[in-house]
C-alpha cells in the first residue's frame, strides 16, 4: 500500500498526515478485506483557499470544505441502498485521490471536542470510502456509510464521531 502525500501546508506534517493516512488507509482496505498492498491513494494536505480552488474547479462550490475525493473509477451503487462494487487487485492499484483542508479540519474537530488527529482519521475514512464507491447523497446510502465509518473508527480507537455527546451531526443531520 502507498499512500503518496503532498504536503502544501506545513502544519500537516506537524499533525503527521502521512501516518494517519496509512493507518485509516490500512483499517479501512482490512475492513473490507482488502489487501492494501495491491493499492494506492494519493493525498493533499492543503489549506481551506487550496480546498476553496479546487471545490470550485470540481463541484462550482467556491468555499473550503473539509475533505474531497476523487475516485479513479465509479464504483457507486447501481440504486440508493445498494454495495458499491469493490475493486479487485487486478482491475487497478490507484483508488484515487483525497484532499484535505486544515483549517476546517481543526475548526471542526475544537467544535466536536474531539483531538485534529481522530478527526482526520475519520475525514480519512469517509474519503477513502468515496474512493470505494460509497456516497450520503441518499438516506439510505447515507446510513450504510456512517455505520461502516463507525465500525472502522471503532477498530482504530476512535469513538463514534456521530455521538450524543457533542460529536460531529449525523451525515442525515447535515
Amino acid at each position: 500500500m502507498a499512500v503518496d502525500i503532498i504536503i502544501e501546508d506545513a502544519r500537516w506534517d506537524q499533525l503527521g498526515l502521512a501516518d494517519l493516512a496509512q493507518k485509516a488507509t490500512q483499517a479501512t482496505l482490512e475492513y473490507f478485506v482488502l489487501d492494501p498492498a495491491c493499492f494506492d491513494i494519493s493525498a493533499l494536505g492543503a489549506n481551506d483557499a487550496r480546498i476553496a480552488e479546487l471545490n470550485a474547479s470540481f463541484r462550482a462550490k467556491p468555499m473550503a470544505t473539509n475533505v474531497l475525493s476523487w475516485p479513479s473509477v465509479d464504483r457507486s451503487a447501481p440504486h440508493p441502498g445498494g454495495w458499491p462494487a469493490l475493486p479487485r487487485a487486478e482491475e487497478t492499484s490507484e483508488l484515487g485521490d483525497i484532499a484535505l483542508a486544515y483549517e476546517t479540519c481543526h475548526r471542526e474537530a475544537a467544535q466536536a471536542g474531539c483531538l485534529l488527529s481522530d478527526h482526520v482519521l475519520h475525514l480519512f475514512v469517509h474519503g477513502i470510502l468515496h474512493l470505494l464507491g460509497y456516497d450520503h447523497i441518499d438516506d439510505q446510502d447515507a446510513m450504510i456509510m456512517e455505520r461502516i465509518e463507525v465500525e472502522i473508527l471503532s477498530a482504530l480507537g476512535v469513538v463514534n464521531p456521530y455521538n450524543d455527546r457533542g460529536g460531529m451531526p449525523s451525515i442525515l443531520e447535515r
